[in-house]
């Protein structure tokens, strides 16, 4: 089982978070994800087309198919600060989210910007800041602070007293998952399973998603045993399909 989450096959990244993980900038003290982009398409709705239609081909603007881009998209960046702590989920987290610009149905029902903190049992913290607003500033990079160092992940460098920066020849992450897949299925490999990182990351990101739609401060055991169902009564095209857009302080979250 390959995952979708690609960074986990860049050499660059491998070779950096190995380093890490070994202990290039000695312990961990706080890491910060930053995936600060552009809107992505919207497809507008077409004459007679039903609510279910309509939401199944915009699936990126409603939570119940796409998770919110938090989920859907910054799931890369949470699955680095997973990775970074040996896959070893956090304890629980807070935040804060809104639509700034997202304010026509056309943008169905998710958010534009989340900033959520994230504990771990040891103490360190990863800061994860998001969101997609037109003409602004771009950034895709996560920073690690540690004991004896720093370092930026994306960039492939270790800065402090193990300084470091990646020279190698860099691989395409996409067609190097495949392969590392391909040679699993024909037995030129050990298996390769990536469910349980892979659910781990997405339960991170669900739970920074629900800390900011409630304005609660959750742990992960409660988000990952809570009996919260997000599909609808039923998939009938023609059905009516609510896209209520979450409050914070009056959603509620499902707690077991």
């Amino acid at each position: 089982m390959v995952s979708g989450l690609c960074w986990r096959y860049d050499q660059g990244v491998r070779d950096t978070i190995g380093r890490i993980h070994d202990g290039a900038i000695g312990n961990i003290v706080s890491t910060q994800a930053n995936y600060l982009t552009s809107p992505i398409w919207v497809r507008p709705r077409k004459p007679g087309e039903s609510e279910m239609s309509y939401q199944c081909r915009n699936w990126y603007y409603f939570t119940w198919l796409s998770g919110d881009h938090y989920v859907e998209q910054f799931i890369h960046s949470l699955d680095k600060a997973m990775w970074l702590r040996h896959d070893e989920p956090p304890v629980k987290a807070y935040g804060m989210g809104g639509r700034e610009l997202r304010s026509d149905l056309t943008q169905g029902n998710i958010y534009d910007h989340f900033a959520v903190i994230y504990e771990w049992a040891d103490g360190s913290r990863t800061h994860a800041y998001t969101r997609q607003f037109p003409n602004s500033f771009s950034q895709t990079e996560d920073f690690v602070y540690g004991t004896k160092g720093k370092s930026m992940i994306l960039a492939h460098q270790i800065e402090g007293d193990n300084a470091w920066k990646f020279s190698d020849k860099k691989t395409n992450m996409y067609d190097q998952e495949h392969v590392e897949l391909f040679q699993a299925v024909r037995g030129e490999r050990p298996v390769i399973n990536n469910g349980a990182y892979m659910c781990s990351s997405t339960m991170m990101a669900i739970l920074g998603r629900e800390v900011c739609y409630s304005g609660k401060e959750l742990t992960y055991e409660q988000v990952a045993n809570s009996p919260m169902d997000l599909s609808p009564p039923s998939y009938d095209w023609d059905q009516p399909l609510a896209a209520d857009v979450p409050k914070p302080g009056t959603y509620k979250f499902p707690v077991a």
